[in-house]
């Protein structure tokens, strides 16, 4: 069986990923969005299914508004003695634990590991009845960027030592170095590493017998004479007892579609790991279209973004810019969605979004929803959201609703309404977009509603930590009862249109 790459065309960036049993467990980054830090399963390491999410909030002073850029950033995860343990760096808090024994179940609170800005991507090791953490440093942290260190915690991941140590220095060899992850094979400790810039850099490995260096490195994965820009930033895994298979999960940045997920095999050569394609032994290897499954078994695991809100509960796809409030939504026939107070004419900083990440290269999205619009000022819409977004919407004014196309920025002024509005006296609307790759790290999309195409095209730009999003909302800026009921959300694959990269 064999799978193509990238296994999965939506944003998954800065995966970590694990072997329980015959089971695997990823984790990836969230940004301010919640819920936060998605967890998702496998059985053969190509085809995932999300199946929990770690952070139900983001515990923190300021989340219940939208910390764009903010929030959780690259995880790690570990298994250990019987539990599950997250390691997550929260923009400027620090670095915290949550655990569980049950991935699919409930995570505890976050307690914190290392307290204070400018620490990130953190990631254990356990020797003995000692663990280790490896972290790497933010641009603001004395002088101390481009490396990374290691500091000493106690078994549990409960309390850790007040002293760290340099371990590598990467200004000349390896600048950027960070999303390190840390094993242990035979006699050393390996530390896989992004160095270069996640859009155009390239993986690092280091060896080292003791844990405190000093570390032999050498490049293992580079672009080559591939499109795959900047294949880094990912997870080694195991595959097996055995000690002799082996593959590679990282990202490829690619725009407003986020940092998609490629597989890659992983072979170990005179005490290295190299990941993708071997020519040379002595050179890294590059990354690879396609290959074998490294477990051979067939699943129905995929991401599917289509919701029929069919459930008692939100299904834990759909995210917010901020920690959710219990009067935005309920689920009741439907998504129902209140229009929440936000004065404020613009998208930009709304935090009763509901939002998916973009499903394929090419795809469309329909959604039907009852309006009950009650006061001058509700209003509910479907959006595509990033830096740059745009959405239509239907409006309350004058008694009337009407149909809106907008536009706006993240941190810009007040959206600009595109078109003349339309008188629209229907109790239901349909959204709908058709989504296109157009070229390299390009989402070009359009907007339809009653049956008429708006034929503007639009570019739809990443956002702050993650790719472009596609939602619904609905707001007031009056205190209403108004509300709207989103019936379904369906997503269709189209990309059988272009070539898959």
């Amino acid at each position: 069986m064999k799978y193509a790459n990238p296994i999965i065309c939506a944003d998954m960036p800065n995966p970590d990923a694990i072997r329980v049993g015959n089971d695997f467990y990823m984790v990836c980054s969230s940004a301010n969005l919640v819920r936060g830090i998605p967890v998702y399963h496998s059985k053969n390491v190509a085809e995932w299914r999300l199946i929990n999410n770690v952070l139900p909030d983001i515990p923190f002073e300021g989340y219940e508004k939208a910390k764009h850029g903010y929030g959780a950033g690259s995880p790690s995860l570990r298994f250990h003695k019987g539990n599950y343990y997250c390691l997550i760096p929260i923009a400027g808090e620090g670095i915290f634990v949550s655990q569980t024994d049950n991935p699919r179940g409930e995570w505890s609170p976050l307690r914190p590991l290392i307290e204070g800005d400018g620490i990130k991507d953190a990631c254990p090791v356990w020797d003995g009845n000692v663990c280790y953490i490896v972290f790497s440093f933010g641009k603001n942290s004395d002088d101390l960027d481009s490396r990374l260190a290691v500091c000493e915690a106690n078994e549990e991941l409960t309390a850790v030592s007040d002293k760290f140590t340099v371990i590598y220095d990467g200004r000349n060899m390896s600048p950027e170095i960070e999303n390190a992850k840390i094993y242990r094979r035979g006699k050393y400790f390996y530390i896989l590493a992004v160095a270069g810039g996640k859009k155009s850099g390239w993986q690092v490995a280091l060896r080292s017998p003791d844990i405190y260096g000093p570390y032999e490195s050498r490049i293992i994965l580079t672009q080559g004479e591939t499109d795959i820009n900047g294949p880094c930033s990912g997870a080694l895994i195991d595959i097996d007892d055995s000690g002799e298979k082996w593959a590679f999960l990282h990202n490829q940045d690619k725009g407003a579609y986020g940092k998609v997920l490629h597989l890659q095999p992983a072979i170990w050569l005179n005490d290295w790991v190299l990941c993708g394609r071997v020519t040379d032994e002595r050179l890294p290897a590059a990354p690879v279209s396609d290959g074998e499954y490294p477990v051979a078994i067939k699943t129905d695991y995929s991401l599917d973004s289509s919701d029929e809100f069919d459930e008692e509960k939100l299904s834990v796809k759909w995210l917010s810019p901020a920690n959710r409030k219990s009067e935005w939504y309920e689920m009741k026939r439907g998504l129902k969605l209140n229009c929440a107070y936000y004065a404020v004419n613009s998208l930009s900083d709304l935090p009763q979004l509901f939002l998916q990440k973009a499903p394929y290269l090419n795809f469309s999205v329909k959604t039907k929803c009852r309006l009950n619009l009650t006061e001058d000022g509700d209003e509910t819409g479907f959006c595509v959201f990033g830096r740059e977004y745009a959405y239509i919407c239907v409006v309350r004014r004058g008694g009337r609703n009407y149909l809106e196309i907008r536009k706006g920025t993240i941190g810009g002024s007040e959206d600009e309404t595109l078109c003349q509005s339309q008188p629209y006296d229907e109790n239901y609307v349909t959204f709908q977009t058709s989504a296109k790759y157009e070229d390299a790290n390009k989402l070009t999309y359009k907007f339809t509603f009653g049956g008429s195409a708006f034929t503007r095209k639009f570019y739809a730009s990443a956002g702050y930590g993650t790719g472009a999003l596609i939602g619904v909302y609905a707001r007031s800026n009056e205190r209403s009862k108004g509300n709207a009921v989103f019936k379904f959300f369906r997503t269709v694959c189209t990309d059988n249109r272009v070539a898959k990269n």
